[in-house]
């Protein structure tokens, strides 16, 4: 079985002084609607079936943000709403006048702020676990690898084993978003949700042990246009869990945005 991720080409852009890599995959033919703009979490880019599937009907653009990864340092961006500026910089230089923009967990807060930024470039908006609001002294996934596994995933056993991350990377991106991700309850979002026109998807996965799935509710009061879906035995990394259910809740809310109904009695989201 070919590893996630594996038709995926590498490629960069220049924005705000910063190379940001990039994986692209997608359909040869020009796809039905905007590309899917993905940015990642706080451990960094990983590509997960999730992103092959979604890839199957739509161009797939997936961000390494500045700092992260192999990348310099980012000592400059000094908030989560600095970073999501360079992430829309980043988006116009490919060109794309108008995306479906997808942010997980630390990347669902600056995807929140890169909507709110430049509404007229974002057509949807997808959450998938966000970190933007957050119970008091919830802390990101540490310790050993399979110490961080449990956290993340409903399965941990099910998965492959992680790859060995470079110690300087690990303390490299600890600093990063230790300084960005701001307090639990961050009045600054707090005061954008209400504004936001954009349609949204949240999702959460019944056994995310990272933020309690029951945060999805402050989103769904929150947010004018936002549906809220929670997916049966998933964790907190819903697209590598879930990959099938993930795909089929995104794609169908993507393709029908106000119109997204669950209306099926029986799916791979809620089996």
């Amino acid at each position: 079985m070919a590893r996630p991720g594996a038709g995926f080409r590498e490629a960069f852009v220049e924005a705000d002084g910063f190379h940001i890599r990039y994986m692209e995959a997608g359909p040869a033919e020009p796809s039905r609607g905007p590309a899917l703009v993905h940015l990642h979490g706080a451990g960094g880019l990983r590509l997960s079936p999730g992103h092959d599937l979604l890839a199957r009907r739509s161009r797939v653009i997936a961000f390494e943000m500045p700092g992260f990864g192999a990348s310099a340092e980012n000592t400059r961006s000094r908030s989560m709403g600095e970073l999501a500026a360079t992430m829309g910089r980043a988006i116009a230089a490919l060109g794309l006048d108008a995306v479906n923009l997808w942010g997980t967990s630390f990347g669902g807060k600056v995807a929140l702020f890169v909507a709110a930024q430049q509404p007229e470039r974002v057509s949807a908006l997808v959450l998938e676990a966000p970190a933007a609001i957050r119970p008091e002294g919830v802390q990101p996934p540490a310790g050993t690898p399979e110490e961080i596994a449990r956290r993340l995933y409903a399965h941990p056993e099910r998965m492959p084993p992680a790859p060995p991350v470079d110690p300087e990377i690990r303390a490299k991106v600890a600093r990063l978003t230790g300084r960005l991700r701001g307090p639990d309850r961050d009045p600054e979002i707090e005061r954008l949700l209400p504004a936001l026109a954009v349609p949204t998807l949240v999702l959460f996965g019944t056994m995310d042990r990272v933020i309690p799935p029951d945060m999805g509710h402050f989103y769904k009061a929150a947010i004018p246009n936002c549906h809220l879906v929670f997916v049966y035995d998933a964790g907190h990394a819903i697209a590598t869990d879930r990959p099938e259910a993930f795909d089929e809740v995104v794609a169908d809310f993507l393709e029908r945005h106000e119109a997204f109904v669950i209306s099926r009695a029986e799916t791979v989201i809620h089996p």
